[in-house]
């Protein structure tokens, strides 16, 4: 039994049916950060957050359903990237009843952000940190716990299973709603911007960013959400996307191809551009195979950021020594 919505809802959020809603973050632009929100026989659960400028909107999403901050149980982060852990703390202190649950990895930053603050400072600059991301708040020790390996909690009467889920970051998990069968996918899954959409067909790449890049793990990651056979994924970038098993498949097909491009230019001069410029081509080639032909200044309207991370990502991994 899930709860029906009992107001209009709130024009950045969406009811995806079955007591499952998507949250636009407001972070960036539109269509660009989700939060989830699971309601169920009169209980909650937010799976990610945005940054603390987000917690608003989540709020007014949660009053929409017709529940009060006191039912909401669990606030999971999928990773404690800003752009979906960097409200928890904010978020917390309204809702009384809950416990972030979060993976191990990832705990200690939960209590005290200041880690994670000062990383994002010194990559972002104060005056980017100020507009885009604001302060990070503590949660208190005794309100966070570490999640493990197939972990089951409840929500009303709906089960959620999580999985560690390296590959983007060795911090992440994955939650799976075997209901709906789908995977809350945070980052391992992938990317799929809207704006690159194909004929209303999603595309999806494999997000290398700074600075755990793991390929072999990313792939056995996906490996094992799409042995669950999933209707539905919803990365937190961006929304609900079905027809998994063909985009697992790309998914897949894409990162081996960023792994060779990796290997290949791996001692060549200026790497970082030569990444840079390889991602793009193999991007583009990629949609192109879709059929959709984009102008390299079109795409970089909407992956510049992304195709610069990902350089430095697949940097890093390059660098780090063979074990």
């Amino acid at each position: 039994m899930t709860t029906p919505t009992h107001a209009p809802l709130p024009e950045h959020t969406r009811h995806l049916g079955d007591g499952l809603y998507l949250v636009d973050t407001g972070f960036h632009r539109p269509a660009f950060d989700a939060a989830y929100l699971i309601v169920d026989s009169g209980r909650a659960a937010f799976i990610d957050t945005g940054t603390r400028f987000s917690v608003p909107r989540l709020l007014e999403a949660l009053a929409a359903t017709g529940l009060g901050v006191d039912a909401v149980d669990w606030v999971i982060p999928t990773h404690v990237h800003l752009d979906h852990a960097g409200g928890v703390g904010t978020l917390m202190q309204h809702l009384p009843q809950a416990q972030v649950l979060v993976h191990a990895r990832g705990a200690r930053h939960m209590v005290d952000p200041s880690a994670l603050y000062q990383g994002a400072l010194a990559v972002y600059g104060a005056e980017e940190m100020a507009r885009s991301y604001g302060t990070l708040d503590a949660v208190p020790a005794e309100r966070v716990q570490s999640s493990h390996d197939g972990q089951v909690i409840r929500v009303g009467q709906r089960e959620l299973t999580l999985i560690d889920a390296p590959g983007h970051a060795k911090h992440h998990h994955a939650i799976w709603d075997a209901r709906s069968r789908t995977w809350f996918t945070g980052d391992t899954f992938g990317i799929s911007y809207r704006e690159l959409d194909v004929d209303g067909q999603p595309w999806i790449f494999p997000t290398t960013t700074p600075v755990q890049f793991e390929p072999e793990a990313l792939a056995r990651s996906i490996g094992r959400m799409l042995a669950a056979d999933p209707l539905w994924v919803c990365p937190t970038h961006y929304g609900r996307l079905g027809n998994v098993a063909a985009l697992g498949a790309r998914q897949l097909k894409l990162l081996a191809a960023v792994v060779e491009l990796g290997e290949r230019l791996r001692a060549a001069p200026d790497r970082h551009q030569a990444l840079r410029d390889g991602l793009r081509q193999l991007y583009l080639a990629d949609l192109a195979d879709m059929g959709r032909v984009m102008e390299p200044a079109e795409f970089d309207r909407w992956m510049a950021l992304d195709l610069e991370l990902n350089a430095q990502g697949m940097g890093a991994w390059l660098d780090r020594p063979a074990r």
